[in-house]
């Protein structure tokens, strides 16, 4: 991963944003003078240094090779799941079926991404754990809710661990011409999400003013939206030169990205209205738990998976 040229100039510019948005925090924090601006700028800076160990962990990760990154995205996806049970109302009849789902189908689904076992992959979960998760619970022989009960697990399974799984598996696939450049890839990926997310606060604060859906979300507005899908997309065509696509093919990219990242954060945010919480922990200061950080990201990483597959490879 050291030797592709790619990787290591996107490092350094992620890095160089990094250490500019911190220089600016500090600039900000200093000048603030309004309650407003100090909670806002306070956030702001709250997010900077988290990123400085989300960046650094990620970045230590794709150096050391695609074992420690399917193993990393395998622990996130655990401790999101985790959070998600958490905030979940399960029964004692559950506690079988959530053992297995921790324990053994979350392991499974990343090691056939390490073996690079495609075709099980694919269907392991949405197929082989949904049929085994509700088999479970019955054994458990406890009918109350018995519905809801199971759909929230397999719910669970699916954006936490299904969805999530998508990214590491970006390095099994075998583009002509990109060979051993996979982690770029995987780096531009989840660069384009989460500066989606970044544009779309900052266009939300600068210039938002008619919501998309108040009630779920009344930070989410149109301006905030459209600002983030431009934003985002020219950032995609600029970056061109670390992918295996043309200029617009990954600006194209860039955007579906953009809208399913957008669609996957309402998602999530809907689920949290439902469960009558603003995040789903408060493990990473200013962003919330790990949940809050995938979940644009899981939306987003099997749409962008199954179209770079499905267009760019034999």
């Amino acid at each position: 991963m050291l030797g592709d040229k790619a990787m290591t100039t996107l490092l350094g510019i992620v890095l160089g944003v990094l250490l500019l948005a911190t220089i600016v925090g500090k600039i900000l924090a200093a000048r603030a003078t309004t309650e407003k601006s100090k909670r806002l700028i306070a956030n702001l800076n709250a997010r900077t240094r988290a990123w400085w160990i989300m960046v650094l962990i990620f970045s230590v990760s794709i150096c050391l090779g695609g074992l420690t990154t399917v193993v990393l995205f395998g622990l996130s996806s655990f401790l999101a799941f985790r959070e998600f049970v958490t905030l979940t109302p399960t029964r004692r009849g559950d506690h079988r079926a959530l053992f297995w789902a921790f324990f053994a189908i979350i392991p499974i689904q990343y090691v056939l991404i390490g073996i690079q076992w495609y075709g099980l992959f694919a269907i392991f979960i949405p197929v082989y754990a949904f049929l085994f998760i509700p088999i479970r619970v019955a054994l458990g022989g406890d009918p109350v809710n018995f519905l809801g009960r199971t759909s929230r697990v397999q719910w669970g399974l699916m954006v936490c661990v299904y969805f999530v799984s998508h990214v590491p598996a970006l390095l099994m696939l075998d583009i002509p011409g990109y060979s051993g450049r996979n982690a770029s890839l995987l780096f531009f990926f989840i660069l384009i999400v989460q500066m989606n997310d970044v544009f779309q606060y900052l266009w939300g604060n600068l210039f938002g003013r008619r919501a998309i859906a108040p009630v779920i979300s009344p930070n989410k507005t149109w301006e905030g939206f459209i600002g983030g899908l431009i934003s985002s997309t020219a950032v995609g065509a600029a970056l061109y030169w670390t992918t295996p696509f043309l200029a617009w093919q990954s600006a194209a990219l860039a955007f579906a990205i953009a809208g399913m990242g957008f669609a996957g954060d309402l998602t999530m945010s809907a689920v949290k209205r439902d469960l009558g919480v603003k995040d789903y922990s408060n493990m990473i200061p200013g962003h919330g738990g790990v949940l809050d950080r995938l979940d644009s990201l899981s939306f987003a990483a099997p749409f962008f998976f199954h179209l770079t597959r499905y267009f760019f490879t034999p």
